[in-house]
């Protein structure tokens, strides 16, 4: 059997290994059950995709309607999407779809020019176009609540028919599980470590400064006071060093 590589954690199993050894595992006993590590863990993974730049992506999200979707109202969005942005329209105003429309005719009749002159006037108009777009149809009123997956989409849902498609503009979590690189990101490592202690010290405090044999005392409020303000200084450092800046997110 080939053993775990700890060089570098590419899985649950090796960042498990990896925190627990930071604590000291294999030179003192770590006394934290297997299921307290999976839930610590687990939390990390959260405030990582809450916080952290590299904690999820964005993705344009293709949805297929179906009768009951109009019917509702709304569309369930996967579990791995936290956020949503807007949607894309099937047929907005200008678009290129129709040949009566404004874009498609300044692009059938202008089109060819642009090999020989200045695209700067198409560019000022189609800068205009989309003004014109927001300042008199504006964008599509949505709500969504990450936690029923549900995505309202305030319009007349009439003018869709089942078939027909949504794009919707999210974020999606990167899944460590999938893109494995993740289970090696310094930050989450340093975290995951630290809820870890912190549960340890928790456990160990409950029996203040109790002697072992061979004189060997456990200080379990140090423990904990330490991780407390270890989680404290590596939150700090995601707000101020690793979250993007607020944007509108509906999520």
């Amino acid at each position: 059997m080939t053993p775990l590589s700890f060089q570098n954690p590419n899985s649950r199993a090796t960042f498990t290994e990896y925190c627990l050894r930071r604590l000291g595992k294999g030179a003192i006993n770590i006394n934290v059950t297997d299921e307290q590590v999976r839930d610590r863990i687990d939390d990390a993974l959260k405030f990582w995709w809450d916080y952290h730049f590299e904690g999820t992506e964005k993705a344009y999200y293709k949805y297929q309607l179906t009768a009951l979707d109009i019917a509702n109202k709304y569309i369930i969005l996967p579990d791995n999407i936290i956020g949503a942005i807007m949607i894309w329209e099937a047929g907005d105003t200008f678009n290129t779809g129709n040949m009566f429309n404004i874009r498609y005719q300044i692009m059938l009749n202008d089109l060819y020019t642009l090999t020989s002159v200045s695209v700067v006037p198409y560019f000022m108009t189609m800068q205009h176009l989309a003004f014109l777009q927001e300042l008199f149809v504006g964008t599509q009123p949505i709500r969504y609540n990450r936690h029923n997956n549900r995505l309202y989409v305030d319009m007349d849902w009439s003018r869709y028919s089942e078939g027909q498609y949504l794009l919707v503009e999210a974020y999606q979590i990167v899944d460590p599980d999938v893109y494995t690189h993740a289970w090696s990101d310094r930050w989450l490592l340093s975290y995951a470590t630290a809820l870890i202690k912190r549960q340890w010290g928790e456990q160990l405090k409950k029996y203040g400064n109790m002697q072992m044999p061979g004189g060997i005392v456990f200080n379990g409020q140090q423990i904990y006071n330490e991780a407390i303000q270890e989680i404290a200084d590596i939150e700090h450092e995601i707000i101020h060093s690793y979250s993007l800046p607020v944007t509108d997110f509906i999520g």
